[in-house]
């Protein structure tokens, strides 16, 4: 029986000293992602079947490669499973995503992120038992959402229970001098951190002393910051 030749695209050296990330799919979401990653200093390998974007990300990324994901003999023969971290960022073709991620988990692979395109995808995705279901649209549509309501500069969702916000700062608490626990009593928010309006941040202070000009940084139930939103800003 004739070995199947592999790649060995990282060496062994820098696969333990280095961050290693496998992205799948380089459309708009992969693309950011591979390209955040090497800003950050990691490894990264891209994969599309699309030779043309291959081509554009051939001096971008520390590796790309034009092969089918969906075969797992290319994924082998790309040592694939030596990664640190796996991405699969097909989207349009669901598919090759299942198809991909599917083969993934079945290897065992755990720090596995996968995205979703619907609701029902990420429901097929976690059933397959992907760590990391992502919704770039949805998660985006929501947080554009709550800063066209106003007065937000900031939103994200932590979890279903917990947002942070960034935002000027609401009238109530111009030139009150709250403390961040009178101000948790009060509004059942948790005030972490301020700018004043020389720009200088002031991070868990003692006393929240603030003016018209100031942002402040604060989290919550989603429920309750959009309250204090809302009626205060």
């Amino acid at each position: 029986m004739v070995k199947k030749k592999r790649l060995h695209l990282f060496d062994s050296e820098n696969v333990s000293t280095a961050k290693s990330v496998a992205v799948i799919g380089l459309g708009r979401f992969g693309q950011s992602i591979a390209l955040e990653l090497m800003s950050d200093g990691a490894e990264v390998l891209g994969i599309d079947s699309n030779p043309k974007i291959v081509q554009a990300f051939n001096d971008q990324l520390s590796h790309v490669v034009a092969a089918d994901a969906t075969n797992p003999e290319v994924l082998e023969q790309l040592d694939i499973l030596d990664f640190d971290q796996i991405v699969v960022a097909i989207g349009t073709h669901l598919e090759s995503s299942i198809l991909t991620t599917s083969w993934l988990v079945r290897q065992g692979v755990e720090n596995l992120w996968a995205k979703a395109v619907s609701d029902q995808h990420g429901v097929i995705l976690q059933q397959l038992g992907v760590s990391r279901v992502i919704y770039p649209e949805k998660d985006m549509g929501r947080r554009v959402a709550h800063l066209l309501q106003g007065g937000l500069k900031e939103y994200i969702q932590i979890d279903s229970n917990n947002v942070i916000v960034m935002s000027t700062a609401p009238e109530v608490l111009v030139g009150q001098k709250l403390t961040p626990q009178e101000i948790f009593d009060r509004f059942n928010v948790s005030i972490t951190s301020y700018k004043d309006g020389s720009g200088t941040w002031h991070r868990l202070p003692e006393v929240i002393d603030v003016d018209a000009d100031s942002t402040i940084l604060y989290s919550g139930p989603p429920a309750q910051v959009e309250r204090f939103a809302k009626k205060y800003l």
